[in-house]
């Protein structure tokens, strides 16, 4: 066989092992997308569940997936003992159970939230976990710890939620506390610090309770005009930042605190979770550009029943999303006008995926909604499984991956 042909049929077969299957929080475009084919549409307790494995220790992070390998991170000793959680992605056998970081302070946390809700970021070799101010870890896929960073000092007073970011050689880490507000870039193989970037327009919330300036939304990154931009939700506005150095490139205001919602990025715009006052959320649709934004870059804004909690998902010209007591809404992506809104039922946390253009929503109760992505209110199926259910869905090998408050299900359809 010639060399060049070898190396074709090589670079080709290349990208089946080194891709991860799931690698983040909303998955790998961090949008919620999948293009997996065959995933089931129906499940119960007994119907479809290739294996259901109980995960030790309280976590809500959801999975991430590399070739055979699901890594998870969970709490023990009342958030003293924080770990690292990997099973085995065809049975569902534990392989790791590390004790990463131990603390005699886990912190204050809200009733709604655990010690170990970060999702982990993974990549070929690694898989980096974070537990908030407590500290942040690498390991390699052994289970041997290879770096720690418990040197970044803020104060989250209801819990961690932000999870970490991967891109390349960088780990980006968001740090909204109530006392410190920055983000920040921690060297992959070492983590040590890059550069680290307070948030700026913050002094109208300074002015009120400190809890004002704290928030917990994960960053998106995406190329615009051939600069990779870290946007990020934070306390009183959205922000842009380079991800080479930091620096701040564009802005925009909002009223509110307690962000929570991932952005998404498409038909040239980002739509970005704030608010228009406190505990009330909107939907932002904002042209990027530079410094603060003008009034004519913000195409339009929606504040009817957007969720504190789980992250909008944007499919070609729509985007959806269900509110925390239950009602979904979708919206034409370009215009913001409504399209439909119909009621789900339940409440909810974990954020929608979309899979082979249906849209499938979970909620804490453990069922699943599953709709046909479009302009008209198509239910295709309901489907129901026992347990709490905070964490957002995985997918791969054709499966989906559900971890409730005790086990994580792999729901395949059986030949």
């Amino acid at each position: 066989m010639e060399k060049k042909s070898f190396l074709l049929i090589l670079s080709a077969l290349i990208p089946c092992f080194m891709k991860a299957d799931w690698p983040q929080f909303r998955g790998p475009d961090g949008q919620g997308h999948s293009k997996e084919k065959n995933v089931p549409l129906e499940w119960s307790d007994e119907k479809n569940v290739k294996w259901k494995m109980a995960v030790p220790g309280k976590g809500f992070s959801s999975p991430v997936i590399f070739n055979k390998q699901i890594w998870m991170t969970s709490a023990e000793n009342e958030g003293k003992s924080l770990h690292a959680i990997c099973l085995d992605k065809t049975s569902g056998k534990l392989i790791h159970n590390i004790k990463v970081i131990t603390t005699d302070n886990p912190g204050p946390l809200h009733r709604l939230n655990g010690y170990a809700s970060p999702t982990p970021a993974i990549d070929k070799e690694h898989v980096f976990v974070h537990f908030g101010p407590r500290g942040t870890a690498c390991l390699n896929k052994k289970g041997e710890v290879i770096w720690k960073n418990t040197n970044l000092d803020y104060n989250v007073i209801q819990g961690g939620a932000s999870s970490p970011i991967l891109h390349n050689d960088v780990l980006f880490l968001t740090c909204d506390g109530i006392d410190f507000q920055f983000l920040v870039a921690l060297e992959k193989q070492t983590g040590k610090v890059i550069w680290k970037q307070d948030r700026g327009h913050l002094e109208a919330a300074a002015q009120k309770r400190a809890i004002a300036k704290m928030s917990y939304s994960t960053p998106l990154i995406q190329s615009v005009g051939g600069t990779n931009q870290l946007v990020c939700s934070g306390a009183d506005h959205v922000a842009s930042y380079n991800i080479n150095d930091g620096k701040e490139i564009w802005w925009m205001p909002y009223n509110g605190f307690s962000i929570v919602g991932r952005p998404s990025y498409g038909n040239s715009l980002f739509y970005v979770v704030g608010s228009i006052r406190q505990d009330h959320f909107c939907i932002y649709a904002i042209q990027p550009g530079k410094g603060q934004l003008k009034n004519k870059q913000i195409k339009w804004k929606y504040s009817k029943g957007v969720p504190h909690v789980s992250s909008p998902i944007l499919v070609d010209t729509e985007i959806y999303f269900v509110h925390d007591g239950g009602v979904a809404s979708c919206l034409n992506a370009i215009t913001g006008e409504l399209i439909w809104n119909e009621r789900l039922g339940g409440n909810y946390d974990a954020s929608p995926i979309e899979i082979q253009n249906r849209l499938y929503f979970l909620n804490r109760e453990g069922k699943t909604t599953v709709l046909s992505a479009g302009k008209k209110f198509d239910k295709l199926a309901t489907n129901q499984l026992k347990g709490t259910f905070k964490a957002s869905p995985a997918v791969a090998d054709e499966a989906l991956f559900l971890r409730s408050d005790t086990h994580l299900f792999r729901i395949e359809k059986k030949l």
